[in-house]
């Protein structure tokens, strides 16, 4: 991997895309139809992309003019927002996804409106209305009594649970990636840690009885397919059996003490913590078990997996010589101050979070020095495991200038983050240091 950044795309104001051709533009960001001027016209896939957006259904939908930018974006001139997510960055909004700047993750638990969005398809509609009443959860497949639960027997039927618990996309730095990675270009917000309340997966699987023949689960969910084809799924992963009857996983219908958001999933999804946030599937509505490796989308070829090997940038690698990614590597952010600090002292206080997949953090430091030598943090215990880690150190500059604080962790295998990892044709995985810069005048 190469120091060197890739210029990411510019992203054009709302404003300026709709100026010159509103239908075009309706077509572009929401995906609704062209060849129409009549009001009413915005259904289907475009019509929960704009509710999306806005963050709630849109009752008076079909009174809507073509070409009209709903109020609740009218003043956004230079980038795309997403309602509630005020500060986070757009990669993409079809299907949406976004990021949150390293500054805003300080808490120990991540807010709602600061927890990055990782979407494959379009959030279903009653997600957006937060109508949870035709919910139903079914477990089937490899089981002796296939199960068929309201949010309800959730809630009623099982123990409930609540933990803190980090969420990571498995593409989270892929920006960094040179050549370029395809895929949304995460720079390093792709990572989350809110409270989540649920029953355990294991306590759901058991009351369904599972066969020996069980190795595999596979997520379903409610979503739409960006082509609005009903017969498309967007996504369906799972995990191994074992990923799914640990403690930890959870199917979740609480963040944070509120029912989920639409846009992570209500009414409930998955909570598969340590591994990629596309294992954590939302808007759930089956559970299958299977007696092989799930093969739904996004689970065959090369998504979710890297090489089996090093290999040099740009390769190409045969698609048998990749392997599935579980447990995600130890990582760091140095969330207390934002890149490009200017500093009138010599001293200054950092702090942030390390994790580290399926294992805990053993040990944190940081480096103003280009990493010839390293400072000791101060590494607090995961209030329970999955969750990240909060660290902290006073760190004194010897003169005045430029700096860069490196931050480190080291798991509790030994293991550290590079400065630098291996390339990878999919850009997952990168885990090396989270830098910022401090100049002390």
């Amino acid at each position: 991997m190469s120091g060197k950044k890739t210029q990411r795309k510019s992203v054009r104001g709302l404003c300026e895309l709709y100026q010159n051709d509103p239908e075009r533009a309706d077509a572009v960001v929401f995906g609704r139809k062209t060849n129409s001027q009549r009001r009413g016209f915005l259904k289907g896939a475009g019509l929960a992309s704009m509710a999306a957006v806005v963050g709630a259904h849109i009752p008076f939908s079909d009174k809507m003019p073509a070409g009209l930018i709903p109020a609740a974006l009218a003043d956004d001139v230079e980038d795309f927002v997403i309602q509630g997510k005020e500060g986070l960055v757009v990669l993409n909004d079809r299907p949406i996804n976004a990021e949150t700047p390293p500054h805003l993750l300080d808490d120990d638990v991540t807010p709602n409106n600061r927890h990055f969005v990782r979407n494959n398809g379009i959030p279903p509609k009653s997600a957006l209305s937060m109508d949870a009443s035709d919910w139903a959860l079914t477990i089937d497949g490899e089981v002796h009594n296939p199960l068929v639960l309201t949010l309800d027997d959730l809630k009623t039927k099982f123990k409930p649970v609540k933990l803190k618990l980090q969420l990571e996309c498995g593409g989270n730095g892929r920006a960094a990636f040179n050549p370029p990675a395809r895929g949304n270009q995460w720079t390093l917000g792709a990572i989350g840690n809110a409270e989540w309340t649920g029953v355990r997966y294991r306590d759901v699987l058991e009351a369904a009885g599972l066969k020996e023949s069980a190795v595999y689960t596979a997520h379903y969910s409610s979503d739409t397919h960006l082509s609005g084809d009903p017969e498309k799924v967007p996504i369906s992963r799972g995990v191994p059996l074992e990923k799914a009857l640990d403690e930890h996983c959870l199917i979740a219908f609480e963040m944070n003490g509120e029912p989920i958001p639409a846009m992570h999933g209500f009414p409930a999804r998955t909570i598969c913590p340590g591994w990629p946030g596309s294992t954590s599937q939302k808007w759930l509505n089956r559970i299958q078990l299977r007696d092989q490796i799930h093969d739904g989308p996004k689970m065959t070829g090369k998504a979710y997996r890297v090489p089996k090997y090093p290999v040099a940038p740009g390769a190409k690698v045969p698609t048998d010589d990749f392997a599935i990614i579980e447990s995600m590597p130890v990582k760091s952010l140095i969330s207390s101050h934002k890149t490009g600090l200017s500093i009138s002292k010599s001293s200054l206080r950092v702090e942030g979070h390390a994790w580290a997949g399926d294992h805990a953090v053993a040990k944190m430091a940081v480096s103003i020095d280009f990493g010839a030598t390293w400072i000791s943090a101060d590494l607090a215990p995961p209030p329970n495991p999955f969750s990240w880690q909060r660290w902290g150190v006073n760190v004194s500059f010897p003169k005045a200038g430029y700096y860069e604080i490196w931050a480190k962790a080291t798991d509790v295998n030994g293991v550290s983050q590079p400065f630098a990892v291996n390339w990878n044709p999919k850009g997952y995985l990168n885990n090396s240091f989270h830098r910022i810069s401090v100049t002390v005048t």
